[in-house]
């Protein structure tokens, strides 16, 4: 979620109610705009109005996928394996990934069609150290394509590097890296 202004690095200076404030807390100031992150935030816009599995209509359900053995979201730890009720009551957890399923959206077009997308893959890394992460099995996917990395604020829809399932990859501290799995089509 973004509020006027975090888009280009503007801050309140730790106030995080400045609603009755008319002054610099308050202002948006855009001669000052940190011109790289608006970029980066420009990118990341187009990234999610492209694709269809970020805006959906519903909450995902962990639903299975009729005929495809996959459910609609999946979460995984940095080993590759999915989470189990373990992992989600470890308080130091600090790493994980999940898989949006571009054919679990569960919803029609305008012409009573589905709407299908591709898959992708979030990784976050709210630990101050790289962590390697180990993409799932081929299951969900065979050939992944980096699109997104904010450690260098890279934002791509062709993407740059390709994984395969079961590779692993460096995600560096305090970052997220998206991966797509493009629609066979």
């Amino acid at each position: 979620m973004l509020l006027a202004g975090d888009e280009m690095g503007r801050t309140q200076n730790g106030n995080n109610n400045p609603y009755c404030q008319d002054n610099e807390i308050s202002w948006i100031n855009w001669d000052n705009a940190d011109k790289d992150l608006l970029e980066f935030t420009k990118k990341l816009i187009h990234v999610y109005k492209d694709h269809n599995v970020f805006s959906r209509r519903d909450w995902f359900k962990g639903q299975p996928i009729k005929g495809r053995g996959l459910t609609d979201i999946a979460w995984f730890s940095p080993d590759g394996k999915k989470m189990t009720e373990e992992n989600w009551k470890q308080d130091f957890a600090k790493c994980l990934a999940v898989y949006l399923n571009g054919h679990g959206i569960h919803s029609l077009d305008y012409d009573g069609k589905p709407i299908v997308d591709d898959s992708f893959y979030l990784i976050f890394n709210a630990h101050n150290e790289p962590v390697e992460y180990k993409l799932p099995t081929k299951r969900y996917g065979d050939n992944w394509i980096k699109i997104l990395d904010t450690n260098t604020n890279f934002v791509s829809q062709e993407g740059s590097e390709r994984f395969r399932a079961n590779t692993r990859t460096k995600v560096e501290g305090f970052s997220v890296m998206l991966l797509k799995q493009p629609l066979a089509r």
